[in-house]
């Protein structure tokens, strides 16, 4: 029960507020796939809420597609919503005539990938991106932009800026997909990747962020800088990659030195 000092500190309305206890559940497993969410009257009872508002907050759940049923019927957690991460399986170029780690991780874990390149331009970025490839201000670098769509859903909206030095005369700056990816390609140029260093914030979505990821509601994101060095320290590729946060995870491995 939501005593009074929770309500004063958290002025959202109630259905937000019961949705988001409810989504936690799910996301750390409490309610797993398959299972029936508690009834209404349970519901009610527990949150301290009118029918109509357990039923708003029930609307927002099916709408992120988290959970599924209808009136007068038992609502359960929808089977494989929420995917883990794993940021070191893709930093390695793939081998020579393989697709691009991202689509082979995720053909692995037995689901349909693609990706879909929506611009390839040269642009002044962002100021984080701009910092982290060392340049000049004002000046640009090479953008890639793709949606990366797992069983025909947007699950990843990528924008990878490469030096000009480094990306001009090569396939970075056409509209083409590259064979294994740009890790793959800047290999064969004489730049592997020696260390990638991540960093993960939540955000509010932009306008398109929203329209392209499909985002049922205000939901966050989680928008992670990923920034790769070559030999030298050189920084040779700095990408943004945007996911609905109430369907991903981020999972590191770290071994202690």
């Amino acid at each position: 029960m939501h005593g009074p000092e929770t309500e004063e500190a958290d002025g959202r309305p109630l259905h937000e507020r019961i949705a988001a206890d409810l989504r936690d559940d799910i996301m750390a497993g409490d309610l797993a796939p398959g299972d029936s969410l508690p009834s209404t009257t349970q519901l009610k009872q527990r949150f301290g809420a009118a029918n109509a508002t357990v039923q708003k907050a029930l609307q927002l759940l099916k709408g992120e597609h988290l959970v599924v049923g209808r009136a007068g019927a038992s609502v359960t957690v929808r089977e494989h919503r929420q995917r883990t991460i794993r940021p070191a399986a893709y930093m390695a170029p793939s081998p020579t005539g393989e697709p691009y780690r991202w689509l082979t991780e995720a053909a692995n874990g037995g689901t349909r990938a693609r990706s879909t390149l929506l611009d390839v331009t040269q642009t002044e970025p962002p100021a984080d991106v701009a910092d982290a490839l060392a340049l000049q201000p004002g000046g640009t670098a090479i953008l890639r932009h793709q949606l990366l769509s797992i069983d025909d859903e947007p699950a990843e909206l990528v924008s990878s800026y490469y030096p000009p030095d480094i990306a001009d005369g090569t396939a970075i700056t056409e509209t083409r997909r590259i064979p294994g990816g740009t890790p793959t390609l800047l290999a064969s140029l004489g730049y592997p990747p020696r260390l990638s260093v991540d960093r993960v914030s939540a955000r509010v979505a932009t306008q398109e962020q929203y329209r392209l990821l499909r985002l049922p509601g205000d939901l966050p994101v989680l928008r992670t800088l990923r920034v790769v060095f070559s030999d030298d320290d050189r920084p040779i590729e700095a990408t943004v990659m945007v996911k609905a946060g109430h369907l991903y995870e981020v999972q590191y491995e770290f071994t202690p030195e």
